[in-house]
């Protein structure tokens, strides 16, 4: 296998071991060196398959410093295998930046796949998996949240999401008050573990069962598309780009708020207040 000069993105079991590929295993085994997410966590996976390859910790703490090092080590002619502590680098864990400075300095990247949660869960959902989208984790500032939130309510594809037991009830929770609460959702919880679990139904419903067993594990969460629809969905930020079209064709604030509010069948009072953040 030639291994010289190229950044192999190695693709790791998400919980079951017999998961681990062939080429995984072959890879590990004959690179210079495995840059890892959390070196203990892959030492037990590479004494686990008899890998002694040395290591190097490389997570989103230190990407900063380890780029340009890594990089440097390629183009020397080194092979350096990237890995995390589970599934495929880059894919809601450390890897873009690397990927991204290696492009640059002309060094080929390989990836070698491996099971993914996000598939794995789409799959069994029993939702369209045609056209589908993944979205990771939510983000827990709140206005980047609300705004996220207002995109996958509009979302006509099947999407996929990553979230923490702890956080879990919160989300369904924000899902609920802007997908609605009848949207249907698939909870996949373990995947490829012992006590691997599948929760298949409405977003409500989803939330009074998790409030009586309370969530353990990695979940992945798999929503169902919208209905397409040909009505205009008045999110804050459609309201504020149509007052400022209307207010920069010369109408008041007050005459845009009205206008807006009987288009968009909203408060006129709550259209103003937002009209009020626009200069004239």
């Amino acid at each position: 296998m030639e291994v010289s000069g190229i950044l192999y993105l190695v693709g790791t079991p998400i919980g079951n071991l017999e998961d681990m590929t062939f080429r995984a295993i072959a890879t590990l085994k004959q690179v210079d060196l495995i840059a890892a997410e959390d070196t203990r966590h892959t030492g037990k996976l590479l004494h686990h398959f008899g890998i002694d390859t040395p290591q190097t910790s490389y997570h989103e703490h230190n990407a900063f410093k380890r780029v340009p090092e890594l990089v440097e080590k390629l183009l020397q002619g080194m092979a350096i295998a990237l890995v995390t502590d589970a599934g495929m680098p880059a894919i809601s864990d450390p890897g873009v930046e690397l990927v991204q400075g290696c492009i640059a300095a002309g060094i080929r990247v390989v990836p070698i796949p491996v099971v993914t949660a996000g598939i794995a869960a789409l799959t069994a959902s029993g939702f369209a998996t045609q056209h589908f989208g993944f979205d990771g984790f939510l983000p827990t500032d709140k206005k980047e949240r609300r705004d996220r939130l207002d995109l996958l309510r509009l979302e006509t594809r099947t999407m996929i999401l990553y979230e923490a037991p702890h956080r879990l009830l919160r989300t369904l929770e924000d899902l609920a008050e802007s997908l609605g609460r009848a949207r249907r959702i698939s909870v996949a919880r373990e995947l490829t573990k012992l006590h691997e679990e599948f929760w298949r139904g409405s977003i409500e419903n989803a939330i009074a069962y998790f409030r009586m067993h309370s969530p353990k594990g990695e979940f992945t969460l798999v929503l169902e598309g919208a209905e397409p629809s040909e009505k205009p969905i008045w999110t804050e930020d459609v309201i504020l780009k149509e007052l400022q079209n209307l207010i920069d064709a010369g109408m008041s604030r007050s005459d845009a708020s009205r206008q807006l509010a009987e288009l968009a069948d909203l408060p006129r009072r709550q259209i103003y207040q937002l009209a009020l953040t626009l200069q004239e």
